[in-house]
């Protein structure tokens, strides 16, 4: 067996992994980065590049079809298209290797002696078994073992082979008839829609009537909606039934009702990769989940010199959240024992269905939790003036901010360029800004985030705070 010392041993080289190295190499040339599977970040290799890939290629499709109708309303003539699914996948497969190349041709090009292959397991809090080949002893460790789709064991038994999660989809090479998406997450979401607009048969299953992050009541069911009249959904579903039937699956429902498919998507969630790590091993405290107790401003489990970052510890699945807390998780794990706390950015969300949805800073349902005294500010886009012109008039944006000082605290929204307007949002509250300080910035005419304006004179009002609200474009509508 090889015996190894390293001041800083990482396990996992994913987008944590990969900052928490930079991050402890500052500090020592002793790092170890220890790699069981492929390297290749989860957003390259099976999450946001392909996945948004998939999304681009539905978009031109639902341009070119569905939007055929509203093109008329321009004087616009489209014809429906025409989807070569082998064709889709070709692309979506190779882009994808192009993005994976890129984050392994990074990991290659460390130092040999920062990287060893297998699987790592705790022998005590400072020993790690690397299979059964190499004992790594580290002053400190960063735990960056990412997540993996949650299948339930009764759809895998039912289902077999023909059931898949996310990754799988982007291993195909060409698109299937039909497909059932059992879940109404971000992944389900994205995804089914994706394939609908692909022609594929989809039908979505949510085991509540929650479709997407939003938590804000209204927005939820605005969300339920407007999702609904595009993509076949199934909620409150919460005793699917799966039933193998040759080269198909039965999906039947507590009412009885059954639909055929080829193929099933598991997208019910993800966990924590902590299985075969040998934390019973160590000291290191345990949520009742088993997943570590750690401190989010610096990634340190208790006051061990142990550290977690990324998807793993089971907080924000997001990879800008990953990648901060790896370095996070790094730099104190290369400085130890002088652990520092790093102030974090304001949580940024964003769902690339259509129209797009996104959490800027503090939701509705955690702002409730919290007890600060709060008010909204809300705008419709049914008849915002621009978001008219482009045919693009769905959705709703909620802003909320703190009663005493006016000072923008989170927001979510189901609409257009959502993208744009989360980081906008994202970056005023990171900064602190107030509502007043917000209406005092430039806003142009026509465009989408003059809804955002409105949303803000509505909150001003509610705040009792500044002076007396603007009066609106008489030529744009109630949105601006």
């Amino acid at each position: 067996m090889k015996q190894i010392e390293v001041d800083v041993a990482i396990i996992g080289a994913g987008t944590a992994g990969m900052s928490a190295y930079r991050a402890a190499l500052a500090h020592t040339p002793s790092v170890l980065v220890i790699e069981g599977g492929p390297y290749g970040t989860t957003c390259a290799r099976v999450g946001c590049m392909p996945s948004k890939l998939l999304i681009a290629a539905a978009d031109a499709a639902h341009s070119v079809n569905v939007l055929a109708g509203q093109a008329k309303a321009f004087g616009v003539r489209a014809g429906p298209a025409q989807i070569d699914g082998v064709a889709v996948m070709q692309r979506v497969r190779e882009e994808r290797d192009r993005f994976v190349g890129f984050v392994v041709d990074a990991v290659e090009q460390w130092p040999a002696a920062h990287r060893l292959r297998g699987r790592a397991r705790f022998l005590d809090d400072q020993r790690l078994q690397i299979d059964d080949h190499t004992v790594v002893t580290a002053k400190r460790i960063v735990i960056a073992t990412g997540s993996s789709p949650h299948v339930p064991a009764e759809w895998q038994q039912a289902a077999g082979d023909r059931l898949i999660v996310n990754d799988d989809v982007f291993a195909w090479t060409d698109l299937p008839k039909s497909l059932a998406v059992l879940g109404a997450g971000v992944i389900a979401l994205e995804l089914a829609q994706a394939l609908h607009r692909l022609g594929v048969r989809v039908c979505l299953y949510g085991r509540s009537e929650r479709v997407g992050p939003l938590t804000d009541p209204v927005l939820q069911a605005l969300s339920r909606q407007i999702i609904a009249a595009e993509l076949p959904m199934r909620l409150n579903a919460r005793e699917l039934r799966l039933q193998r039937d040759g080269h198909q699956i039965i999906v039947r429902g507590a009412d009885d009702s059954e639909q055929r498919f080829d193929w099933v998507l598991a997208a019910s969630g993800r966990r924590p990769n902590l299985q075969g790590l040998g934390l019973e091993n160590t000291r290191l405290p345990l949520d009742p989940q088993g997943v570590p107790v750690f401190d989010q401003r610096t990634g340190q489990i208790g006051v061990s010199p142990v550290f977690i970052a990324g998807d793993v510890n089971a907080e924000l699945e997001i990879l800008h959240e990953a990648a901060d807390e790896g370095r996070i998780a790094g730099d104190n794990a290369g400085r130890f024992p002088d652990v520092r706390v790093r102030p974090r950015r304001a949580t940024l969300a964003v769902v690339f269905s259509d129209p797009q949805i996104m959490i800027a800073g503090l939701s509705h349902t955690q702002l409730l939790s919290s007890g600060v005294g709060f008010e909204s500010g809300t705008v419709s886009f049914e008849d915002q003036g621009r978001s008219r012109v482009m045919l693009k008039n769905q959705g709703a944006l909620h802003l909320y901010a703190e009663r005493s000082s006016g000072r923008l605290l989170g927001a979510e929204m189901i609409g257009p360029a959502a993208e744009h307007i989360a980081h906008l949002l994202a970056w005023a509250i990171q900064r602190g800004d107030t509502v007043q300080q917000m209406l005092d910035s430039p806003f142009y005419h026509p465009v989408i985030e003059e809804g955002l304006r409105t949303a803000l004179r509505v909150l001003q009002r509610a705040l009792h705070m500044g002076p007396p609200p603007v009066e609106r474009c008489l030529d744009c509508g109630p949105g601006g």
